[in-house]
């Protein structure tokens, strides 16, 4: 098969993508190849946005993965991008219909917000989650009842049903470590997220002998950054980023603000929080002593 602009195979390339992907990495991976075949066609977002009855920035959305694909939109570009190979076409109109499906979280749209969506899909498909957290445990290594007192303190006069949905999803996300391939996880936490009381001395205790648990597991790396450290490299707060075995789809710096988050991709910005993710992994205490401060936190509760 030869497709215009698609040297090196990437369309048969997503054509084997691994079944476990989900719907928004693929809008991702669908959104990449439409742009790649626009550019090599040299063709404008506005001359796209025309032949699919939209507009320029319609088309960029789809370039970027944010919004789902309809079957005509995306044979009508095929067209225009001088793809004429029925294999090629079939094989993208597949991926588009597969891209087009609700992920397991839209179960729980009705307290899933838009800006918080693609994160999860994201973590879904991710191969490696590293993060740094300087307040609360990260989610994925949350107890339920942990999750119950950091839920509450963000909507304290939610009904009991709102909230038990909330701690639901965030539960439901840590259903990726029973995979056969888990990600592998890696976390950096200041020491005042194991000392901050949250919940019930109980619950720290619960949490901290969660967090050791994990923290043995093979694919699950955490350290701690001790208050006798002093300043460390992330002077800006927490952060997370997301690696992917897909080769079209970057690394995502994910940054969460109070009602919205960022999502950066650029290379050199990526760069930065890498280099500085490396620097919190050498100023914390090794995973063997992380253990070991957990461990004696849990005495002195």
């Amino acid at each position: 098969m030869s497709t215009p602009g698609t040297e090196g195979s990437p369309v048969r390339s997503l054509i084997a993508e691994p079944g476990g992907t989900g719907p928004t990495v693929l809008r991702i991976l669908l959104g990449a190849q439409l742009r790649r075949l626009r550019e090599a066609k040299r063709i404008s977002l506005e001359e796209a946005g025309n032949v699919i009855r939209a507009s320029h920035s319609k088309i960029s959305r789809l370039e970027t993965g944010r919004v789902g694909f309809k079957d005509r939109d995306v044979a009508d570009l095929l067209t225009l991008y001088g793809v004429t190979d029925e294999a090629d076409r079939k094989a993208l109109r597949e991926l588009a219909a597969r891209a087009n499906a609700q992920g397991w979280w839209h179960d729980y749209s009705d307290v899933l917000p838009n800006w918080f969506e693609a994160y999860v899909g994201l973590e879904e498909a991710a191969t490696q989650i590293r993060a740094y957290e300087v307040q609360f445990v990260p989610g994925l290594l949350q107890t339920g009842d942990y999750s119950r007192a950091v839920t509450l303190l963000g909507y304290p006069n939610a009904p009991a049903r709102e909230i038990d949905r909330r701690v639901g999803l965030r539960l439901a996300r840590q259903v990726l470590f029973t995979r056969p391939t888990p990600p592998n996880v890696w976390v950096v936490l200041d020491e005042a997220v194991l000392r901050r009381p949250i919940g019930s001395p109980a619950i720290m205790r619960a949490q901290i002998r969660h967090l050791i648990d994990l923290a043995q597991r093979p694919h699950v790396t955490v350290q701690v950054i001790p208050f006798d450290a002093g300043g460390h490299a992330a002077a800006g707060g927490p952060f997370s980023i997301l690696r992917f075995a897909e080769y079209d789809l970057p690394d995502v710096v994910y940054l969460e603000q109070l009602a919205s988050a960022l999502y950066l991709d650029k290379q050199e910005i990526v760069d930065s929080y890498l280099m500085v993710m490396d620097r919190l992994a050498v100023e914390a205490v090794t995973p063997t002593a992380s253990l070991k401060t957990m461990r004696a936190l849990l005495r002195e509760m």
